[in-house]
């Protein structure tokens, strides 16, 4: 004989779907922590180029305009453009003939791939010196810049 009748069983079945499905939206709450790690960029470095304008001449000074290529992944701030030395194509023209004051800038370069051109001008002097300086006509100066 059957110990237990069908009601017995519907009873049991319903009460084991329910615990069944009861256990299906159980869950247990808690708390945690935990850290991360990244990098932030080294910031990076921008190329500059000057152009004088021209027409220098022992006692002139010429504006010099600034172009600078931002090749880093951020944008670059330029506070102020430096020329750190000048060398002419021709032995006989001087450097310490030429000078050229700190520009203060104060403009950001963005990520663009061409080069931007910094609002900011420079001007390069020629010294009007007692010496002969007949070996910078025609001279090609070229500039080394740098940025901070």
């Amino acid at each position: 004989m059957n110990r237990f009748s069908k009601k017995m069983r519907v009873v049991v079945g319903v009460i084991a779907l329910t615990m069944v499905a009861a256990g299906a939206y159980a869950y247990w709450t808690g708390s945690g922590s935990g850290s991360g790690t990244g990098t932030v960029a080294d910031g990076g470095t921008v190329t500059l180029t000057g152009t004088v304008a021209s027409g220098l001449a022992p006692g002139l000074n010429r504006a010099v305009t600034f172009t600078a290529l931002n090749g880093s992944s951020a944008p670059i701030q330029i506070d102020t453009v430096t020329m750190d030395s000048i060398v002419a194509d021709d032995a006989g023209c001087l450097p310490a003939d030429f000078s050229m004051a700190d520009v203060t800038v104060n403009q950001q370069i963005p990520v663009s791939g061409t080069a931007t051109a910094l609002t900011a001008q420079g001007s390069l002097v020629m010294a009007n010196t007692a010496e002969n300086q007949d070996a910078c006509k025609g001279a090609e100066l070229t500039l080394t810049l740098s940025s901070e």
